[in-house]
């Protein structure tokens, strides 16, 4: 480890900058790619499914207060 950090320290800075971005670019695409497949296995539970159509329920009771207003 401490051979690749000297041998990142010799090079310029522009290239150093270089690698800088291309690791941060492929560290977020491993991220989000993570969080994808969690996000995935997690809206799929059906208890979740449960909880997102009991928090949905105000919403849909809004809008039909709202187009009863109109209808008025």
């Amino acid at each position: 480890m401490k051979k690749i950090i000297h041998n990142l320290r010799n090079r310029p800075e522009e290239e150093r900058r270089h690698i800088l971005h291309i690791l941060t670019f492929f560290g977020a695409l491993i991220m989000l790619v993570l969080w994808s497949l969690s996000l995935g296995r997690t809206l799929g539970s059906p208890d979740t499914k449960a909880e997102l159509k009991q928090d949905l329920e105000p919403f849909s009771e809004l809008k039909a207060n709202i187009v009863d207003g109109y209808d008025r």
